[in-house]
């Protein structure tokens, strides 16, 4: 614990981006921006020698390809490029950037939070088009992003796992899950940020091959799954992003073990409850992001009542991201911590630690492969096991945002 907050500690020191004022922001090429280069593929005598024109209507073209709906303006001077009306979310306004500062030949690029008369009369048919309130099924990336040591953040995985006294002490997990956006819209608020609604929904099942009666030692048993469905409502502007989230969540004892062991018929239980979560999340810079948050159990199965308050709290690391030239692809190690408190547990701590290396195809936007070890202390998430201390270590692969 000591150490997970020095961590943190030492991290607080990295610089924040951006500026609120009126006055125009110069940003630097950063290297973690541009480690993946749309100029891999273009031609650098040709963006070197091309007019002022022509890298304006190529820059204003390729960010209304993928952002049309934000309404970016472009200005090119001397191959200084200047950036008006940028979202307020951080993470989108960087990968906007990250476009520009990918082509050869761009001196320099410039953040501006308003136009001035000579861009109005340039652009005004920007000024005139009509305003975009939102987009349905937004794909390029979440407003809220995933809790990756979270053991019940939905997502597509399998993990072997080993030392589970409550299901197995050999064990394989598997998971299929993800956040589905339906609706995002825009300069919601005096923030101005983006306000997204979707459905969560997620299935975690886990087979035990350890010990398993009257079978041979290569079969498995099925001893539970649990599932998952949620309204998640999220907000993010700037470095902040929140998520408020309704959601059920229900365990259900596999046939194979209830078959294997007749004395969980006898004590069939019911582990179904509803609850609504609220998280805080702040991305302190590029690579470290803290956050923290509360619920509430509203409703539980009398078979298995539950106490109805817990929080959560973590931190994720990422460093020294690199290009993987062969592929075209981003890759970066990184480190999770997540640590939950359930009233349930008389507060005790729960405590998951992921580490891995993650693959994408650009740095901080869309979906991504994880590969990774993960060590978990505490309570089992495991349905009708949920009372139970265990600890274990798990070794597997995961693929969403």
């Amino acid at each position: 614990m000591r150490q997970c907050w020095l961590l943190c500690g030492t991290f607080l020191t990295l610089s924040l981006w951006g500026n609120e004022s009126g006055e125009s922001d110069i940003v630097k090429i950063d290297p973690e921006l541009s480690v993946i280069k749309l100029g891999d593929t273009l031609s650098v005598d040709l963006f070197e020698k091309a007019t002022d024109a022509f890298l304006e209507g190529y820059i204003q073209a390729l960010i209304d390809t993928t952002y049309y709906e934000y309404q970016v303006v472009v200005i090119v001077k001397e191959h200084r490029v200047i950036l008006y009306n940028l979202p307020k979310n951080d993470l989108i306004a960087k990968s906007i950037i990250s476009f520009v500062q990918d082509l050869p030949g761009i001196v320099a690029v410039e953040v501006q939070h308003s136009l001035g008369p000579e861009e109005t009369l340039q652009k005004i048919i920007y000024k005139e088009s009509p305003h975009i309130s939102g987009v349905w099924f937004p794909q390029s990336t979440v407003l809220f992003l995933p809790l990756i040591a979270d053991p019940r953040e939905p997502v597509y995985s399998i993990n072997y796992r080993a030392g589970d006294k409550a299901i197995g002490r050999k064990a394989v997990a598997v998971s299929l899950g993800d956040d589905f956006p339906i609706f995002r819209w825009y300069d919601v608020a005096s923030c101005h940020g983006d306000l997204q609604i979707g459905i969560s929904a997620g299935v975690w099942a886990v087979f035990n091959f350890s010990h398993v009666p009257h079978r041979r030692s290569n079969t498995c048993q099925l001893m539970n799954t649990d599932y998952l469905v949620g309204i998640p409502l999220s907000y993010a502007f700037q470095k902040w992003s929140f998520r408020a989230r309704i959601y059920h969540i229900s365990g259900h004892i596999g046939d194979e073990c209830m078959v294997d062991r007749p004395h969980y018929l006898k004590e069939r239980k019911n582990p179904s409850f509803e609850a609504i979560d609220f998280i805080t999340s702040y991305q302190l810079s590029s690579g470290l992001r803290v956050y923290g948050g509360l619920g509430w159990i509203f409703s539980s199965d009398d078979s298995f009542p539950l106490k109805p308050f817990y929080v959560m709290w973590g931190t994720e690391v990422r460093l020294f991201g690199q290009k993987l030239y062969y592929h075209r692809l981003y890759g970066t190690p990184f480190f999770a911590a997540h640590l939950e408190n359930w009233q349930q547990h008389h507060w005790n701590i729960d405590m998951t630690f992921k580490l891995g290396y993650e693959i994408s195809k650009l740095q901080g936007v869309g979906r991504k492969m994880r590969v990774y070890v993960q060590y978990h202390q505490g309570y089992s998430y495991e349905g009708q096991f949920f009372n139970i201390p265990v600890q274990y270590i798990e070794a597997g692969f995961s693929w969403g945002f």
